[in-house]
């Protein structure tokens, strides 16, 4: 089985696609998630504590800061916007797809576990995340 979720983004964040993946999900099996963009990431999270994603995202800003920062200033790739090369580099730093078991026609996570798409560009955006179940 195969299908496509789109994913509409408002800015950075993290943005919750469990409902999605297992409204989809059926049997049992391997669920690969494979996000078709450059600047953005998939994540296995937490999803109780909204702090938590408040912190991840705070963490990438401090590692990867924008390139109008003074410590970027030795990136080259800034023809896009100065949120656009450290988006690529977060998405280096970040999965791009995931591997996930089925069972029972649920993806097997953990109790407070969450798939995340997580956007790090400033504009909003219509993100692709190809689905692949394998029985």
């Amino acid at each position: 089985m195969q299908t496509e979720f789109i994913v509409a983004t408002t800015g950075p964040g993290l943005y919750e696609i469990t409902r999605e993946v297992t409204g989809w999900t059926t049997g049992s099996g391997l669920l690969t998630l494979f996000v078709r963009h450059t600047s953005c990431s998939l994540l296995v999270q937490e999803n109780a504590d909204p702090d938590v994603r408040r912190d991840l995202q705070g963490f990438l800003e401090r590692i990867a800061p924008r390139a109008d920062d003074p410590s970027m200033r030795w990136l080259r790739h800034t023809v896009e916007g100065p949120d656009d090369m450290p988006a690529h580099l977060r998405a280096a730093l970040l999965p791009v797809s995931l591997s996930i078991p089925v069972a029972e026609g649920r993806p097997v996570l953990g109790t407070w576990q969450g798939i995340y798409l997580v956007e790090h560009r400033d504009a909003p955006h219509r993100r692709r995340v190809a689905a692949h179940l394998l029985p």
